[in-house]
């Protein structure tokens, strides 16, 4: 299951990827919002964050307008490493070797065709582990600081 959320500036990009998910029947949860009335980007990546968090959902995706500020929301939540991406190799290796467990996108920045491929290589990269466990370990040491 993926959780994914937009503030107004990503409803379009949003729905984009929901079809692009339900063509490949990978479930989802949507979190809103659902109109392009002005809402605040935090109240929608706290439940994603908390839904990834409690292993509701495997995966989680916000869109605003850049992709910054979602993405700066959901790393104040202990436990997440969101990664905001816009292209390839970003969105592979913070799977790689960050084991990011959000990915954000900018609505303002991508097109919906490349945000798709992008989700995709997210979903389907696994964590490489072995020296990069020990800097995840240490990043996430530093919430506790």
């Amino acid at each position: 299951m993926i959780a994914i959320g937009c503030d107004h500036g990503g409803v379009t990009l949003k729905a984009e990827l929901m079809k692009h998910l339900a063509e490949k029947q990978i479930p989802f949860k949507d979190f809103g919002t659902y109109t392009e009335e002005s809402c605040d980007y935090p109240d929608i990546a706290k439940p994603v964050c908390e839904s990834v968090l409690s292993g509701e959902c495997e995966k989680g995706v916000l869109i605003c307008g850049t992709g910054i500020g979602i993405s700066m929301a959901a790393n104040k939540i202990h436990g997440i490493r969101a990664a905001l991406c816009h292209d390839y190799f970003s969105a592979k290796y913070t799977r790689l070797h960050n084991d990011s467990n959000i990915i954000a996108f900018g609505a303002r920045v991508i097109g919906p065709g490349l945000a798709c491929e992008l989700l995709d290589v997210f979903l389907n990269t696994g964590f490489e582990g072995g020296r990069h466990a020990l800097r995840v370990e240490k990043m996430m040491n530093l919430e506790k600081e």
